[in-house]
């Protein structure tokens, strides 16, 4: 009776895992707009806990012992501690910060994994050394490095660099590798097993801050986004440590989903995977060269500005980071309503690497309630652009500089972009001159068909309102 038992709890062991793995895949899909959104979430955390709960009360170890009563209650405080935590963060977190809140969450995933992975290595009723090494590595790297672009992106570290940096990164590679290696085909080390786990332990996580310290805010949507794939690959490897299908199908969702949209930011920027992590364009670099007359700088008043938009046909807006930085993101949305009222036709050009994560922008203007069908990816606005009465670029600058197409000698050349240059008319909202994350001079704003309008995004945006409102 008691191994009937067992062999049927086990089955509906696995069966639940199923059913988890299958609402992760609606999850996943239904995240794909921002309509339904809210309910893949919902779907993805429902399969989640059905995972966590079926674990809990039905799993077995290699010896057919469930999980003493007191490991169960310390999990379930710990979940629900986390649970609180993490419910006052994602609550309280502002717009913003939301790219800071990826990095951290990638952390915290890696680091889990890193520490299943430590205190499992030598387990003999566990999986492979192999499997457990790879955990630790990966863990440890995406930890480090999610932490480091965590403070990037708030702005508490600063880029490091030197010309031998990749090289003391390569010989941090081939160290671990080695040590890895050796862990593997020695069965007795010499100065012990676990000395030299801890050391391969700590300079994991000293290439996961050597790793990203170098790579420069340009690049820092890509990073996330590769670092959120080692948190999925390291959580599928704490999966293959307990042999729970939960997590080996929720990590290998996560670490597919994100390399594949690493490849395609890398694609966006005309770059190669390598050439971002070696490469280093961004945050505080020197500007290029200067190949071409940079012209003059032209300004346009509020109410010039408000004629010019009122009294046109077609609008198209380019967010950036500097619309999320003023929280203008509301009034934009306002300005947008407003015009349309008058039958002017406004959409938004949406460039895959604006702001500082993937999908910052289709975040930040879902939240100001922009109808989804109005971001236009930067691929089918293009060709609309040079039929476009005004365009108004807020708080965006390198993705929309036309040194991408005109100047060999920038770092930034090749790279698509929003080709804004190409409307009859061009409105930049700016603070002031400064450069954008690249640090390199954008033409655009020196083309005779832009008009500088400066100042706070937010402000000025209420300001262009009232300005139309009263015409």
């Amino acid at each position: 009776m008691s191994e009937y038992t067992l062999e049927t709890g086990q089955t509906i062991l696995e069966l639940s895992y199923l059913v988890a793995a299958i609402l992760f895949v609606i999850g996943l899909k239904r995240l794909s707009h921002p309509e339904t959104a809210k309910r893949g979430n919902l779907y993805a955390g429902v399969g989640m806990l059905l995972a966590m709960i079926t674990t809990l009360v039905l799993h077995k170890n290699v010896h057919g012992q469930s999980i003493p009563l007191s490991n169960a209650i310390l999990i379930i405080l710990v979940i629900a501690i986390g649970t609180v935590i993490g419910s006052v963060i994602a609550r309280r977190v502002k717009m913003t910060a939301m790219p800071q809140l990826v990095s951290f969450y990638n952390a915290t995933g890696g680091a889990a994994s890193g520490l299943v992975a430590l205190m499992e290595f030598g387990n003999p009723d566990n999986s492979s050394a192999l499997v457990t090494l790879l955990g630790l590595i990966i863990g440890n790297v995406a930890f480090s490095g999610s932490m480091v672009a965590y403070g990037k992106l708030d702005g508490w570290i600063k880029d490091w660099r030197s010309p031998l940096m990749k090289y003391i990164n390569l010989a941090m590679l081939a160290l671990v590798a080695g040590i890895t290696v050796y862990l593997l085909v020695v069965p007795e080390p010499v100065f012990g097993a676990m000395a030299i786990l801890y050391l391969l332990f700590t300079i994991s996580l000293v290439y996961g801050v050597f790793f990203v310290m170098p790579i420069g805010g340009a690049d820092m949507p890509v990073v996330i986004s590769l670092l959120n794939s080692f948190t999925g690959i390291a959580a599928a490897m704490a999966g293959f440590i307990y042999n729970n299908q939960a997590m080996i199908l929720g990590g290998i969702f996560v670490g597919a989903a994100g390399t594949i949209l690493t490849i395609l930011m890398c694609r966006a920027m005309n770059r190669s995977l390598l050439n971002v992590i070696i490469g280093a364009f961004g945050g505080g670099g020197a500007a290029a060269a200067v190949n071409q007359e940079i012209g003059i700088i032209k300004e346009i008043s509020l109410s010039d500005a408000s004629v010019l938009l009122n009294y046109t046909s077609k609008v198209v807006i380019v967010p950036g980071y500097g619309l999320a930085a003023a929280q203008a993101q509301h009034t934009c949305s306002e300005l947008d309503k407003l015009l349309t009222e008058r039958g002017v036709e406004v959409k938004y050009a949406i460039h895959p690497v604006a702001g500082r994560m993937p999908g910052h922008m289709n975040v930040l203007l879902a939240e100001a309630d922009v109808p989804y069908e109005k971001l236009v990816e930067m691929d089918d606005i293009n060709p609309e652009l040079p039929n476009t009465d005004v365009v108004i670029v807020i708080g965006a600058n390198d993705v929309v500089n036309p040194a991408a197409h005109d100047d060999p000698s920038s770092p930034i050349y090749g790279m698509p972009i929003i080709n804004a240059h190409e409307a009859k008319n061009i409105i930049v909202m700016k603070r002031g001159m400064g450069k954008g994350y690249a640090a390199i001079e954008n033409y655009l704003f020196y083309n005779d068909k832009t008009r500088m309008l400066f100042g706070n995004a937010k402000e000025t945006l209420q300001k262009l309102v009232a300005e139309i409102k009263n015409l």
